[in-house]
């Protein structure tokens, strides 16, 4: 049986920069757009589990400020994604 992947144009994967504690929380501090920009995030506002009803997927959505915009980075199993615009 062929695995079929369905790719939404909605999501976009990440490269995030994460703070690691010795508690188990992770705390992103960064992220690179597609076009390889560097987004520092400059506060977690919130941080629960969620899906993404414009992208698809769920997992642990950080609801984060990024140059004065509000805006969601998720956690899905392994992988980092955002939702395009």
């Amino acid at each position: 049986m062929i695995e079929r992947r369905y790719e939404n144009e909605n999501k976009v994967y990440v490269k995030v920069a994460v703070v690691f504690y010795p508690n188990g929380r992770l705390e992103p501090i960064a992220f690179w757009w597609e076009n390889a920009q560097r987004y520092r995030i400059d506060r977690v506002l919130d941080v629960c589990r969620a899906a993404s009803l414009k992208a698809g997927g769920t997992g642990m959505r950080y609801t984060c400020m990024v140059r004065g915009h509000q805006t969601y980075l998720f956690f899905e199993e392994d992988r980092w994604f955002m939702e395009r615009r």
